[in-house]
C-alpha cells in the first residue's frame, strides 16, 4: 500500500475532523492499517478554519503532519484558497460545487462535486454532509473498504443515527465511483 496523505479542510461545524478521525479508526481497527490523525481548529468552534490531517500507510509513520497531501478535501473558498497550493502534484483536489468555486489550477486531478446538494436531495438532512464526503473519498480512492467505515459509524454514533450516516455514506461512495 502506498502512503496515503490526506488533509481534511473546512470550517467549524462541517464534520472534517470527524470524518478524519472515522477513516483514520477504519484503517487502525478493520484493515489492519497505521494511521495516525491530527487537527487544527480555527478561533471559533463553529465557522472557524479546521484541518485534519491523515497518514494511512502499512509502514511506519514517522511524523504526523502532512506537508503535501496526495488527498485534499476543502469544503469551503476559504479552505479551498488557503490549502489548495498545497496538494502533490498528481494527487486529488475534491471541493463541493456548493460552497467552492475553483480558479486556479493546480497540477492534481481536480474532482468538484454537488455533495451538498446531493445531501439535502436525496437525505434532506445536511448534518450527514461530511459523511457523504467521506463516502465520496472512499468511492474515489478505496483508501479503505466502505464496510470498514459502516462498522466504525456502528461504534461511533447511535444507532438512532446510524441508518441515516449508512445512507449518506452510500449516497456518497456512488457520487464519488460515478466520477471515474
Amino acid at each position: 500500500m502506498k502512503l496515503n496523505r490526506i488533509v481534511f479542510t473546512g470550517s467549524g461545524g462541517q464534520g472534517v475532523i470527524t470524518a478524519s478521525i472515522l477513516i483514520a479508526e477504519a484503517a487502525v481497527l478493520y484493515e489492519n492499517l497505521n494511521a495516525v490523525q491530527s487537527q487544527v481548529y480555527g478561533p471559533a468552534a463553529r465557522g472557524g478554519a479546521a484541518r485534519s490531517d491523515v497518514i494511512i500507510t502499512d509502514t511506519k509513520i514517522y511524523y504526523p503532519k502532512v506537508m503535501q497531501p496526495n488527498l485534499l478535501v476543502c469544503l469551503t473558498q476559504e479552505a479551498y484558497t488557503k490549502y489548495s497550493s498545497i496538494v502533490r502534484p498528481g494527487g486529488l483536489l475534491l471541493t463541493d460545487t456548493k460552497y467552492v468555486k475553483t480558479e486556479r489550477k493546480v497540477s492534481a486531478n481536480q474532482v468538484e462535486l454537488p455533495m451538498y446538494e446531493t445531501v439535502l436531495d436525496k437525505i434532506g438532512k445536511p448534518v450527514v454532509f461530511n459523511i457523504c464526503m467521506l463516502g465520496v473519498v472512499i468511492g474515489l480512492t478505496k483508501i479503505v473498504k466502505p464496510e470498514s467505515i459502516m462498522k466504525t459509524l456502528g461504534t461511533s454514533f447511535s444507532p438512532e443515527l446510524q441508518e441515516i450516516n449508512g445512507k449518506a455514506l452510500e449516497l456518497g461512495i456512488e457520487l464519488g465511483a460515478g466520477t471515474k
